[in-house]
């Protein structure tokens, strides 16, 4: 007697619509950042990383290492997608635009991302659109420089970040070395006021296809060597009138401008009580890392939701006051960062960090914490002393 044969094997029944693929250009931490809602959204992410192990690179497995500046690169990552997003916005505008032509949904488009892209374009749209901004002018010369008026700020018109790419002339042998940086990029030079500002602020909005906007609350932030070293949400004694300015005016860049995904509008706060717009940026922002715990929906899901045209999260805050300290890697790379962890949680259980699985290398942003809660000084108290023990400047790891 022959025993039956064992049952065939019947593949399970496909969902009869799939989860559109979502293309990422850029390794970075925000990418990787993206990976955590867009997991919780069923959303698969294809990613363009521009080494293998960088920090996007260890979370999302469907990754193809390249070049952004290829084009053929650029169409095999997005081959198959339903759109395609950024971690960065260093790609060629006309590569874009060739995506664009190719039928992928680019988002934000090259006719909004140029703005992030180019101060020079920027800074003239904003002007056409009446958007108070810093006075400014392209220059060509250090002539060009005295002519507008020193001190003044001097910015490579495209490729800067994190304090890259500008300076800060007080006299006009101070010039050079942002005209010598133009000419070997390629790039103009732009000469803005040097602002008499109170603080620097950050107002955040996502916008959808569809014209859906949701704001989040106006954030004081302060620069390090350039860098976002801290982030308070909301912004501190700000006005409400001021804070309501703020937001209009991010909202209205978005919507002039067609932005999709995330705009991050970076403020100065005069000190007589005017707000300028000093950078765009149409991605997820540093200035927007709080909003993983102190939001209802972080920057990164909403962005998601956006380039999607999916509804829009809640942008509100869940608590009274959230902190944001980044996490920087020392003089002498003696960071804890991953032993750093007993100590931190230990003292503070209600703590969140998150680190971006970077090399440590002397001001490099390898992660951040955020706390949150009803006490102000007690948040900040917090936030700093574990980014500080991460950075490995309070005592030795016995502690």
């Amino acid at each position: 007697m022959h025993a039956d044969p064992a049952p065939a094997l019947v593949p399970a029944p496909r969902a009869s619509r799939s989860a559109p693929t979502l293309a990422v250009i850029g390794g970075g931490q925000l990418a990787r950042m993206m990976a955590q809602p867009a997991i919780a959204l069923g959303l698969p992410l294809r990613l363009l990383a521009e080494a293998e192990g960088v920090s996007a690179a260890q979370v999302v497995p469907d990754h193809v290492v390249g070049d952004y500046r290829d084009l053929d690169t650029l169409r095999t990552v997005t081959a198959g997608a339903t759109a395609v997003t950024f971690d960065h916005e260093h790609v060629p505008t006309e590569h874009l635009r060739a995506l664009a032509a190719d039928g992928i949904a680019v988002r934000p488009g090259p006719d909004a991302l140029v703005h992030a892209q180019d101060k020079a374009v920027m800074r003239a749209r904003l002007a056409e659109l009446g958007v108070p901004c810093p006075r400014n002018a392209v220059v060509d010369s250090v002539a060009d420089v005295e002519a507008f008026g020193l001190p003044c700020v001097l910015k490579t018109t495209r490729g800067g970040y994190d304090g890259k790419g500008v300076w800060v002339v007080r006299e006009p042998a101070g010039a050079g070395a942002a005209f010598e940086a133009a000419r070997a990029a390629g790039v103009q030079v732009l000469a803005e006021e040097l602002v008499d500002f109170r603080r620097e602020l950050s107002a955040i909005v996502a916008r959808s296809p569809s014209g859906q906007a949701a704001s989040y609350p106006v954030v004081a932030t302060t620069q390090l060597d350039g860098i976002c070293h801290e982030v308070v949400a909301p912004a501190p004694d700000l006005d409400p009138d001021l804070a309501g300015q703020a937001q209009s005016i991010a909202l209205r860049i978005a919507g002039e401008l067609d932005v999709t995904g995330i705009l991050a509008v970076e403020l100065f706060e005069t000190t007589d009580g005017r707000v300028l717009v000093n950078e765009l940026a149409m991605r997820p922002h540093n200035t927007g890392h709080w909003t993983q715990d102190g939001a209802v929906t972080s920057q990164f899901e909403n962005h998601l939701r956006a380039v999607l045209d999916l509804p829009l999260g809640s942008p509100s805050a869940r608590e009274r006051w959230t902190v944001m300290v980044n996490i920087l890697g020392g003089p002498d790379d003696t960071g804890r960062l991953w032993d750093g962890y007993p100590h931190a949680f230990a003292r503070d259980p209600h703590l969140r960090v998150h680190l971006y699985g970077k090399d440590l290398r002397p001001g490099r942003k390898v992660g951040h914490v955020n706390a949150y809660g009803d006490d102000l000084d007690d948040c900040l108290e917090r936030a700093r002393h574990a980014a500080a023990w991460f950075r490995g400047d309070l005592g030795d790891h016995s502690e």
